[in-house]
C-alpha cells in the first residue's frame, strides 16, 4: 500500500466494503500501539526510566503527528532567534533515511537555511548532543523531532500542530497519524499552530480550544506560524522571484510528508500550477524518476518544474528544477515575543510540565 492510499483509507476518502473492512482492521491494531506508547512513556513519568542531561540547554522542536507540520523551517527560526541573542547553536537529529552517509534531506536543508551551523545526526540523540559538546564552541542544543525522544533531557519542548491537519485524524496509528495521544501535550511547554494561514478563523479557534481543554496549563503559550515563501533557487544556487514564473504554467513535484499543503503554498504565492506529481516522504529520486517527471511536463508543455528545497538538495544540481523557498514567520509579533521569553528564561522559572 502505498503512502498516498493509505492516506486516503484512514482519512476516509476511500469508500466501499474493502475500505471499512481496512479501517476496521487498523482499528484492531490501534490499541496495541497505545498500549506500546504508553507502556514506554509510564517508564519516564514514573521515574522508572530518567532522561540523560548533557553539558548544554538542549531545545526541542517535534509533533504529535507523523508527516510533514514544518519542523524544519521552525527549527531554522529558533537557531536564527538564539543566533540574534547571541547564543551558538548547534543541532542534533535522528537523521532518518540518509543513504550516502553525508545527512539526509532535514540535514541538507539546514545546512542551507543555517549556514556554518553544525548539525550531528544520529539515532541516540544524547550520543549527538554530546559529540556536538566536545567537538564545537555551541552553548545551545537545537533538537529536531525530538518530542517523542524522551531519552535526552530538554529544557524545553516546542510542539508543532498543523492547522491543515491538526490532529491526525483523531487516531493513533496506525489507523490515523498520531504518534501519541493528545495528552501528551502536558509535557510541551509552548505549541506553535503552523500553515495557520490556510485555514479559517473559526478552525483555528477551534484548534487552540482542543489544547487549551487538553491540558490548560498551555492556555497562554499557544503561537501562530506561516510559512512564507521568500523566492525559487535552483540546484546551482541561482536565484528567481515568484514573479518571474507568474505567468507560466509549472509543474509541482514533492516527496514530503504534506504535499497538498504545498501545492496551496505555491498557489497562493500566485505560481500557475497546472500538474502535480507526489512521491512518498523522504523520497530518494532515481533518474527513472527524473525522466518519468520531465516527459509528463514536456507532454503538458510545461517548461518549469518546482518542488520543495528538501526535495532539491536529493536531485542533481544540472536537472532543471526550481524549489519555492519558504521562511516561518509570526504573523502576530506577540507569538515571537512568547517563544522568545521561553527560549530565555531561567529554566526554573518555567511552569513544570
Amino acid at each position: 500500500m502505498n503512502e498516498q492510499v493509505f492516506l486516503n483509507l484512514i482519512s476516509g476518502k476511500t469508500h466501499g466494503i474493502l475500505a471499512g473492512i481496512g479501517r476496521l482492521g487498523l482499528s484492531i491494531l490501534e490499541p496495541v500501539y497505545r498500549g506500546a506508547i504508553g507502556l514506554r512513556n509510564a517508564g519516564f513519568d514514573w521515574g522508572i526510566r530518567k532522561p540523560r542531561r548533557v553539558n548544554a540547554p538542549v531545545i526541542s522542536v517535534g509533533n504529535l503527528t507523523t508527516g510533514g507540520t514544518g519542523k524544519t523551517p521552525v527549527v531554522a527560526l529558533v537557531v536564527q532567534i538564539l543566533q540574534q541573542q547571541n547564543r551558538i547553536p548547534g543541532i542534533i537529529s535522528r537523521g532518518y533515511r540518509s543513504v550516502d552517509g553525508q545527512g539526509n534531506d532535514e540535514k541538507r536543508v539546514l545546512e542551507r537555511l543555517c549556514p556554518g551551523v553544525p548539525h550531528e545526526q544520529n539515532s541516540s540523540r544524547f550520543t549527538a548532543a554530546r559529540k556536538l559538546i566536545s567537538t564545537t564552541d555551541i552553548d545551545t542544543i537545537v533538537m529536531d523531532d525530538g518530542f517523542q525522544h524522551r531519552k535526552l533531557y530538554r529544557e524545553l519542548d516546542i510542539v508543532l500542530i498543523d492547522a491543515t491537519n491538526p490532529f491526525g485524524y483523531d487516531h493513533l496509528l496506525p489507523r490515523g497519524l498520531l504518534r501519541e495521544p493528545l495528552t501528551a501535550l502536558k509535557r510541551a511547554d509552548v505549541v506553535l499552530i503552523t500553515r495557520s494561514d490556510m485555514v479559517a478563523e473559526s478552525e483555528l479557534a477551534a484548534i487552540e480550544a482542543r489544547v487549551r481543554n487538553t491540558v490548560p496549563k498551555l492556555a497562554d503559550r499557544i503561537g501562530r506560524v506561516e510559512f512564507r515563501p521568500s523566492g525559487l533557487i535552483d540546484g546551482q544556487g541561482r536565484r528567481y522571484t515568484v514573479e518571474e514564473l507568474s505567468d507560466q504554467p509549472v509543474m509541482l513535484v514533492s516527496g514530503i510528508g504534506n504535499p497538498e499543503a504545498f501545492a496551496e503554498t505555491c498557489r497562493k504565492s500566485g505560481l500557475r500550477v497546472e500538474a502535480t506529481q507526489w512521491f512518498p516522504d523522504h523520497h530518494h529520486y532515481t533518474n527513472e524518476d527524473l525522466t518519468e517527471i520531465a516527459e509528463r511536463a514536456a507532454s503538458r508543455g510545461i517548461n518549469r518544474v518546482v518542488t520543495t528545497v528538501k526535495d532539491l538538495v536529493k536531485i542533481p544540481a544540472n536537472i532543471p528544477f526550481l524549489a519555492l523557498e519558504i521562511a516561518a514567520v509570526f504573523p502576530d509579533p506577540k507569538h515571537r515575543k512568547l517563544l522568545e521569553s521561553l527560549l530565555f528564561e531561567e529554566p526554573g522559572d518555567r511552569t513544570p510540565g
